[in-house]
């Protein structure tokens, strides 16, 4: 399995799609299917048939994006990142590699 960079709740901005430029939370990491889903990015529209205990209606939600579309977001500097990993007292933590920061 691959090392993933991103994981759930880290601030991430997309980088290409019809919402480029837009920044949210991670919500999940679908691993095996190489997406997440990003809090805002790529809502979609849903029919839901009414039920007793709900009512139906038009519901919306957000659908997962591939993870190569998504850039974290350094907190140093508040731009776009690429990442990398460092030994800090013992243990790998991520850092940026443009300003050196650890990403917690």
């Amino acid at each position: 399995m691959d090392k993933w960079k991103i994981k759930k709740g880290d601030t991430v901005q997309l980088i290409s799609g019809k919402d480029k430029g837009v920044r949210g939370e991670v919500l999940h990491v679908l691993r095996d299917e190489r997406r997440v889903v990003v809090k805002g990015v790529n809502v979609c529209t849903r029919h839901k048939k009414p039920s007793a205990s709900d009512p139906g209606g038009l519901i919306k939600g957000e659908r997962s994006v591939h993870a190569s579309n998504v850039m974290l977001i350094d907190p140093a500097d508040d731009k776009p990142v690429r990442t990398g990993v460092k030994m800090i007292d013992g243990k790998k933590v991520r850092t940026s590699k443009r300003t050196g920061v650890a990403i917690s």
